[in-house]
């Protein structure tokens, strides 16, 4: 239902546009009148009270016609363009497009007439990504979603200019060959750059779409989703390399042997994520564990709402299993609880919580909103055991709109007009391990985050470096229950897995709730109209294993960056003849010699 709503309303925003271009065309064209004196024949009568008739006529088909070159201008097709590759993510799961969802765009821009129209097509293709990508957030933050594309989109103009420079007939092996290196790079700086929290954070990172793949997602241990998201890109400019190689666009000549190296950079890109499934066993596990997910599911009276998750846990709940099942921990979903743990006034609660604990015989991670004395508004994720509360990690990252407003001055218009936070929430001061009991009475270090937080690598690797066996994640996602946005949100656990080499769980009120292995396959898939729990037994690492992406980090973004301003600098050394590239003095110094004139010596 609210998929339907969301496209309808961008559907209508579209259709409002072209209205306007139709009026405005219609109102440049006006209709033929007489102006003369003299009475006219009959004849006469008959033709001019035909000709405004005329005149409409052709008013409304040039009206039409430029409507219709609007809308299929290479512009707007941009728009098309961009979105298409979303079909990779969930919940289309089209993943293979991401393959050669980016070629039609490519070929666009490469094919512009200047490097600046290439920049501001490929801007165009940016807004139609994030458009695509964020539309289930419509109903939150209204036109936020056309004003985040239009403003992000700027940081795909790189792309753009590097595509047309480079790519643009006639083709030559050294910028064919910059090209496949170049453009990935300038894709993954763009990435890299959304993916700051101050500009909202990460979001539908071109490499995540590859989630169901444990032989691609294998190129997160080496180099996080970055290099996945790379390797992808790498393969789209190469099919284009190929395109452009045996095109005769503009009487170019064909160039087969260029499109043999497209071919063969292709084969490369495709193979390097099975090559390193290969080659990155993942690290032995040392000890097995058992997690329980509770999910309540929708539940439509708030009263019922705000303890389904704890009464669900206790009707599953009979002689020390959950669900038939023996469980080292049982995790419930974002803000499944109403009240302060922590406060004296709310100890019958917590007394609750630990009979539930005790009855089990495991502990609870439970998560509570909470607004502690003399400060703001707050997520928590408060580990309960059958003694009471053993710790409590604060949510860091929050949700852009959703549980803050960014430039909240400028931007606070939003709150009249949508569903955007009316108030900003305190983040917490950073990731840190939660020390679970297991059943045999082991101590067991996990890392915990909530539900955004997912979407970013470094969160997830600090808790690795810290000694977390196990990453769990708590969500709640009713807000766009219907939409692509849940299953978005729970197909980064397996991302986040394959980069730090650990299991990921991930538990939600309404769905997702989910499980991955240390290699990122999935275990378990209770989705959005589901209601139980889930329990999974995993394999757990050593406590000192690390993957390459933990041992080395963002070294992928940072190499593009290197390549990006390399390229840039190139570029800006051939623009200006550097060096050497002309001899002689310049300007108005340069010698004039006139036909027949020897060269003096």
């Amino acid at each position: 239902m609210e998929n339907s709503r969301s496209f309808g309303i961008m559907i209508l925003i579209l259709a409002a546009g072209c209205l306007a271009v139709m009026v405005t065309g219609a109102g440049q064209v006006g209709p033929v009148t007489s102006t003369g004196r003299s009475d006219p024949e009959p004849g006469a009568v008959a033709r001019s009270r035909a000709r405004p008739a005329a005149a409409d006529n052709r008013s409304v088909r040039n009206a039409l016609t430029k409507t219709g070159r609007w809308i299929w201008s290479a512009r707007r097709l941009m728009l098309l363009a961009g979105a298409l590759p979303i079909l990779s993510f969930p919940a289309a799961n089209l993943e293979f497009l991401a393959w050669f969802g980016l070629v039609p765009g490519l070929v666009l821009i490469v094919r512009s007439p200047t490097a600046r129209e290439g920049g501001m097509r490929a801007w165009w293709l940016g807004a139609g990504y994030l458009i695509a990508a964020l539309y289930w957030m419509a109903p939150e933050i209204g036109p936020g979603v056309l004003l985040v594309a239009a403003v992000f989109g700027v940081l795909w103009v790189p792309f753009g200019v590097a595509a047309q420079k480079l790519l643009r007939a006639p083709l030559t092996w050294p910028r064919a060959l910059a090209g496949l290196v170049v453009l990935p790079s300038c894709w993954l700086l763009t990435e890299w750059l959304r993916s700051w929290q101050a500009l909202g954070g990460p979001w539908a990172v071109f490499g995540a779409s590859q989630w169901q793949h444990p032989a691609v997602l294998a190129l997160a241990a080496v180099g996080g989703v970055w290099l996945i998201s790379f390797a992808l890109v790498m393969t789209n400019v190469a099919i284009v390399l190929v395109i452009e190689a045996l095109s005769r666009l503009g009487g170019a000549p064909l160039r087969p042997v260029l499109a043999l190296l497209g071919a063969a950079a292709a084969v490369a890109s495709v193979g390097a994520g099975p090559l390193a499934f290969a080659l990155t066993p993942p690290s032995p596990a040392v000890r097995q564990a058992t997690v329980a997910m509770v999910q309540p599911g929708m539940i439509s009276n708030s009263s019922l709402r705000a303890h389904a998750t704890q009464t669900l846990t206790a009707e599953l709940s009979q002689g020390g299993t959950l669900s038939g099942v023996w469980p080292d921990l049982i995790v419930w979903g974002e803000s499944s609880i109403s009240v302060d743990l922590t406060l004296a006034g709310n100890r019958a609660k917590l007394l609750q919580l630990e009979q539930l604990a005790a009855r089990d015989g495991a502990d609870i991670l439970v998560s509570q909103d909470t607004t502690p004395p003399g400060k703001g508004h707050e997520k928590w994720a408060v580990l309960v055991s059958p003694a009471g509360i053993k710790g409590i990690y604060i949510k860091t990252r929050l949700v852009p709109f959703g549980e803050y407003i960014p430039f909240r001055q400028q931007l606070g218009w939003l709150t009249k007009i949508s569903k955007a936070a009316a108030s900003n929430m305190t983040p917490g001061t950073g990731a840190h391990l939660l020390q679970v009991t297991d059943r045999q009475g082991r101590p067991l270090p996990i890392g915990v985050l909530v539900c955004f937080e997912s979407a970013f690598p470094d969160m997830s690797r600090v808790d690795t470096e810290q000694g977390a066996q196990l990453i769990v994640y708590q969500s709640a996602t009713s807000t766009f229950q219907g939409t692509w946005g849940p299953d978005q949100h729970a197909s980064l656990g397996a991302v986040r897995a394959a980069e730090t080499g650990r299991p990921v769980v991930q538990a939600a009120l309404t769905g997702v709730t989910v499980a991955f292995d240390a290699r990122g396959r999935l275990l378990a898939w209770m989705g959005q109209s589901s209601r139980g729990v889930v329990a999974v037994r995993l394999g757990l690492p050593a406590a000192s294993a690390r993957t390459v992406y933990d041992r080395f980090g963002d070294y992928v973004p940072w190499s593009a960056l290197a390549v990006v301003v390399l390229a840039a600098l190139v570029m800006f050394a051939n623009s200006r003849g550097f060096p050497g590239r002309s001899a002689g003095a310049k300007r108005g110094d340069e010698a004039q010699y006139g036909a027949g004139q020897s060269v003096p010596s």
